[in-house]
């Protein structure tokens, strides 16, 4: 059911001979039936080590990520692009991403002391393409000194095979299926 849901709310936006075919996911966000199954379609990909806190980028992995954390009773810790600290004494882990999908070159950044030793990392995001946030955030948690359990997404699109290995992804659909 929920697989049927994600399907009738997708798009893709171009011509399938168009080089910059785009998805586009926000019919997803307007079904309500399909947003209250999410967080736990998404911690089910990881149901037997559960998750002490979920992350996510900015911002739809935030907007995934919340439900996610809400569905476990854990605590959610956004993942931000091209932070800046509030003040000189703000003390941050940053950490350069890989060109994403649209070429950035971005950070992807959290405040030190929101992640640490006995932390369990779940990454939650709608779709993974290039890798490169999920392989930022991988990096991040590693500095940081927690455990990183793995990355849920909605839509697998990695263009890397052994990107997978190393983040442990698991989605709810591989592109092939759109």
């Amino acid at each position: 059911m929920l697989r049927s849901r994600l399907h009738e709310g997708f798009r893709w936006l171009g011509d399938a001979t168009d080089p910059d075919l785009r998805a586009d996911p926000t019919g997803w966000w307007r079904d309500a039936d399909l947003l209250a199954g999410l967080g736990p379609a998404l911690a089910a990909l990881f149901s037997e080590t559960p998750p002490s806190v979920v992350t996510g980028p900015q911002s739809r992995g935030s907007l995934l990520g919340t439900l996610v954390a809400v569905h476990l009773g854990v605590s959610f810790v956004e993942l931000l692009k091209d932070p800046g600290p509030a003040a000189d004494s703000d003390a941050w882990l940053q950490v350069p991403a890989p060109p994403d999908y649209r070429d950035r070159h971005l950070r992807l950044g959290v405040r030190r002391n929101l992640l640490g030793p006995g932390d369990r990392v779940l990454f939650v995001d709608d779709w993974v393409a290039t890798g490169a946030q999920v392989e930022a955030a991988h990096t991040l948690v590693a500095r940081s000194g927690a455990a990183w359990l793995g990355a849920a997404v909605i839509v697998d699109a990695a263009e890397r095979s052994h990107l997978r290995r190393k983040v442990d992804l698991r989605s709810l659909l591989h592109v092939r299926e759109l």
